[in-house]
Parts: structure tokens; sequence; C-alpha cells
């Protein structure tokens, strides 16, 4: 297999590292990732400004590509201009923080695979739940290689891609899972630079507004990986069908 790798944390974090290690088991590696830390960028691209490309040497030795932009950008460009062929598969993380519930809307990483899907490639995004560098990334690892196995065997739907999250640590086991419907409930905390202007940081709690044993958080609570097949198009359907009822 010919694979594309990306992140949101930069080509120099331990995710993509270790899923670029992983990946390699399966056939040959390209990695084209941001330069720089992009996290919760969702599925922004780069209009305003040029992008720039540059060949560096990640900290095990592989070689990689790092881009001027967002996740989606390293998708785009290494289609169009960085590689002259197209992979087999298109895989994107493994990003330290979940990407599960609400958290795939803003993801940088879930939205490169997103982008990969859109250009018409399987694709596959992998986050652990351990927001710290240090995590024990084995069984993300695990879980990854284990869906790279079943999209080389079976494919994927087209447009579809799976959403990986897993907890720190050994791989107990993977569920196919849902979304979950949730939010953050957000305040913005007002502090004062030295020139005596306002300036704000985000914080939040996590809120789950779902429940059952079929959903992304439910598996990660077990100690499960969570395997949730997503894909781009936002029509509701079912309210669609409700709706046209009452025409305009």
């Amino acid at each position: 297999m010919r694979i594309l790798i990306c992140n949101d944390d930069g080509y120099y974090s331990n995710g993509i590292l270790a899923l670029a290690e992983t990946a390699a088991r399966f056939g040959e590696v390209h990695v084209v990732a941001p330069d720089r830390q992009q996290s919760a960028v969702g599925h922004a691209i780069t209009v305003t400004q040029p992008l720039r490309a540059d060949h560096v040497l990640m900290r095990n030795g592989m070689q990689a590509t790092a881009v001027s932009g967002t996740p989606a950008d390293c998708v785009k460009l290494a289609h169009d201009k960085l590689l002259d062929f197209k992979p087999d598969l298109v895989l994107s993380g493994i990003n330290h923080g979940s990407n599960a519930g609400v958290n795939t809307i803003y993801s940088g990483t879930v939205s490169a695979a997103t982008e990969a899907t859109i250009l018409g490639y399987p694709a596959i995004a992998v986050s652990c739940t351990e927001f710290s560098e240090k995590a024990d990334l084995s069984g993300c690892c695990d879980a990854a290689a284990k869906a790279i196995a079943f999209v080389r065997d079976h494919g994927l739907p087209p447009s579809v891609l799976l959403n990986i999250n897993a907890p720190a640590g050994p791989l107990k086991g993977m569920k196919w899972t849902r979304q979950a419907n949730s939010r953050y409930v957000e305040e913005f905390e007002q502090r004062t630079d030295p020139y005596n202007r306002p300036y704000y940081w985000i914080t939040g709690k996590f809120e789950l507004r779902d429940e059952g044993e079929d959903l992304d958080i439910t598996a990660l609570q077990a100690g499960y990986a969570a395997v949730t097949p997503i894909h781009y198009d936002l029509t509701n359907h079912q309210a669609l069908e409700t709706l046209r009822r009452n025409p305009f």
C-alpha cells in the first residue's frame, strides 16, 4: 500500500511518529503535515496567503514534508502537487486529545481525513484521549493497524471515513460506535495585558447530551477504542423528509 499521513499537531509530534511507524508495516509511507500546531482549526483552508512546503526529517529519521498551512491544506497540496501517485489510503493522527463527540466538528485531525474522502480516498483518523505528549500510544497504534488491515481487505463506502478514538495504554478492544450528541459549556476568562488591554482565554466543560451503549463516549469510558464511520454530508435526511410535507 502507498499511504499518505497527516495530522494537526505538526510533523514533529509523537503521535504522527507512532502512526507513521505503524503504517510502514503495511507499505510505503509519505508524511505531509503542518509545520506547526494546528489543533481545532476544523476544515479551514488557506486562501489569503501562499503555502510553503519544506522537506524535513522527523525525529525517527523518516522523511516528511512540512506545510505552512492547515491539515486540509496538507491533503489538498499532497493530492495536487506533492505526490506523483494517488495514495491507497490516507491516515490522520495520532492526535493528542479525544476527537469523539462534538470534538469531531472542531478537529483538524478529522478534517484532514475528511478532505481525503472528498478527494476520493479511503481515510482513517486516529486520536488518543490523553493530551500528554508522553502518553502511551500502543493501544492507538494497535487500533490503527487493525483498521488499516480492515480497510485494505474490505474497503469503505464512498465518502466515509473511520474516526477512531482510543484511551492511552494497551488496547482493550474496539467497538463500532456512533458520534455522541455533546457540546461544550464555555466561558471566556478575561485578563489584562501589560498595556491594560483586555484579552480572553476560552475555558469550558464537556457536556454529554446523549445516552446509549453505542456511543463513542460510552465505549471510551469503558476502556475500548471507539470506531465511528462518519461522512461530510451534513444533511439531516430524516428532518428533510418531514419538512417536505410542508412545502413553502
